[in-house]
């Protein structure tokens, strides 16, 4: 494991953790449509209210598996490709939105970069 990889790998579970602990009632430029935290974000797109639920606790659990990754690294592969398909399905729900501006998939987008950078690197 390279230190990039290393640093990628604890970003995407710091970015994760900021998003779903520190920031989910925060109002962002990145929030599609005029959703003012995360509840209305989902349901914007439409999912069901149990779905954020859900979808936070794999995620906060996938980004616990990353930081876990640094001394457990069989964890790091598994983690990393589950949240780059989290990280998919987030990018296809910004597209979705009919009238939202590309800007508000980027941060989706290089989350899910920055994961099969991971995931790649994971591979040897």
């Amino acid at each position: 494991m390279t230190d990039l990889s290393l640093i990628a790998q604890l970003s995407a579970a710091v970015i994760i953790y900021a998003v779903w602990i520190f920031r989910p009632k925060m109002k962002t430029p990145f929030r599609c449509a005029d959703a003012g935290d995360l509840k209305e974000e989902f349901e914007a797109y439409g999912l069901p209210g149990w779905s954020l639920y859900v979808i936070g606790a794999l995620k906060l659990s996938i980004a616990t598996a990353l930081v876990v990754g640094v001394w457990v690294p069989a964890l790091i592969a598994p983690a990393a490709g589950a949240l780059a398909a989290l990280m998919l399905g987030a990018v296809l729900m910004h597209l979705k939105m009919r009238g939202d501006s590309l800007v508000k998939a980027a941060p989706a987008s290089l989350m899910l970069l920055l994961c099969l950078f991971v995931l790649m690197q994971s591979q040897g």
